[in-house]
């Protein structure tokens, strides 16, 4: 049987896809040679036919063009990596195949193999997807459960990057319902590592999926690379607090090149954790306050599918190829007809890796997108996270409780020290913002 990498108009005929064991083999070694991108790979199955034949044919194409030579991932390396992706109960799903995402497989740039853990069937369902910022406030982490909670009951799955805050609080509100993570790093090495009792309570209803080989740990271009699939998998991307930095609005521009829907959640404007979200309104993306805006968006677009890609158009009616600039998300080989792999501001590198840091100064911590004490997590003091869980926007008790994962008497001594200390208000209903 000949290979396939189809575009999103042939996709019906490449759902029919089934690769045999050599040819999944086949696939998986052009997929790991040195710059051989999902562009790149795409390129070469449309001129060969198939993975073998192009594997045959590169180096001295390459050669014969006067280019370098490049390093082919070997026979003994591609089966190693099938074997330890066996180990791992965990499958290597090609793009075409049955159990492959559809909304994925509509993408420019889809990856050509996805490895995925967990119920392979979650992935056949409308997806939305829900991301936000790491150090959530108390109200964004509740409006995130809030939203997950409602979309899950309206028939949409969730899909998130199993990321601090948000994306955590979405994931744990979905379980039941079966929720997808998308991992920046191989399958087998979740980040952050906290979260792995999460992620194996997801394998239950939900899956995991990962791009990268395993064994690969996740650098700081895989982040926004990881992005692009969160979107792609997803009818429409929702953004729940972002700072005007946050990767999240990566996410974001990513949904918008894929002819995907984006929602954001307003924000207070004295609160930094918001402005992302609130610049994304001003531009266009639809308000939302409530599950109930997003199914009215989405839902008269279920029976079409998902939207296929389409690229993003300037005002002047160029076409729009580059997310970000200075740092390609991957490497594609000089051949004629390839475009260039979408691009990272190295600036925003650091964001992406979320090195170790010092403790927080807490006069600055709801004001910052990178601190690195995250909600819901035993780290930093008890003051610190109740912190970080304020905002503007008046919170309950209950909710500071669960966001900093502290208990109640924590809660009544920090609130009493701050107000002390002229940094809270309190208001009816035994609610406090931050002032």
């Amino acid at each position: 049987m000949k290979d396939l990498f189809a575009s999103p108009a042939r996709q019906s005929a490449e759902r029919r896809l089934q690769l045999t064991d050599q040819q999944r083999l086949d696939w998986l070694r052009l997929c790991r040679s040195e710059n051989v991108g999902p562009r790149t790979f795409q390129s070469l199955l449309n001129r060969f036919g198939g993975a073998a034949a192009a594997l045959d044919a590169l180096p001295e194409m390459l050669r014969s063009k006067g280019g370098r030579t490049i390093t082919l991932c070997s026979v003994a390396e591609a089966e190693k990596e099938l074997s330890a992706i066996a180990q791992g109960k965990a499958r290597l799903i090609a793009r075409g195949e049955a159990d492959y995402p559809p909304a994925l497989a509509a993408i420019d740039a889809s990856p050509p193999l996805i490895t995925v853990k967990g119920n392979v069937g979650v992935l056949q369902k409308p997806f939305v997807a829900i991301v936000g910022s790491r150090n959530a406030s108390a109200v964004g982490l509740k409006m995130a459960e809030k939203l997950a909670v409602g979309l899950n009951e309206a028939g949409f799955a969730i899909v998130s990057g199993l990321a601090r805050g948000i994306d955590t609080r979405t994931h744990h509100a979905s379980l039941r319902f079966g929720t997808v993570g998308v991992l920046a790093g191989g399958i087998d090495k979740p980040y952050p590592p906290e979260n792995l009792k999460l992620l194996e309570e997801m394998l239950e209803h939900g899956a995991v999926i990962a791009e990268m080989p395993m064994g690969w740990e996740p650098r700081g271009r895989d982040f926004p690379r990881r992005n692009r699939i969160i979107s792609g998998l997803a009818y429409g991307t929702i953004i729940v607090e972002a700072a005007r930095k946050s990767g999240s609005l990566i996410t974001a521009r990513f949904a918008l090149e894929q002819n995907r829907e984006v929602f954001a959640v307003p924000g207070s404007p004295l609160d930094p954790r918001a402005e992302g979200a609130n610049d994304l309104i001003r531009q266009g993306a639809t308000l939302v306050t409530g599950a109930q805006d997003v199914v009215a968006v989405l839902a008269p677009m279920l029976e079409q599918g998902p939207p296929a890609y389409d690229s993003y158009m300037n005002d002047d009616g160029s076409a729009e190829t580059q997310t970000h600039l200075d740092e390609p998300l991957w490497d594609e080989l000089d051949l004629p007809g390839i475009a260039a792999a979408p691009q990272v501001a190295v600036s925003r590198m650091e964001a992406f890796e979320e090195p170790a840091r010092p403790a927080p100064d807490v006069a600055r911590v709801a004001a910052t997108e990178t601190i690195n004490v995250p909600n819901g997590e035993a780290k930093g003091s008890a003051k610190d996270r109740i912190l970080l869980a304020l905002g503007p926007s008046p919170v309950e008790l209950d909710d500071i409780m669960r966001a900093a994962n502290v208990s109640l008497r924590d809660v009544h001594s920090t609130l009493l020290d701050l107000e002390l200390e002229g940094r809270i208000e309190r208001h009816g209903g035994n609610r406090v913002s931050l002032l």
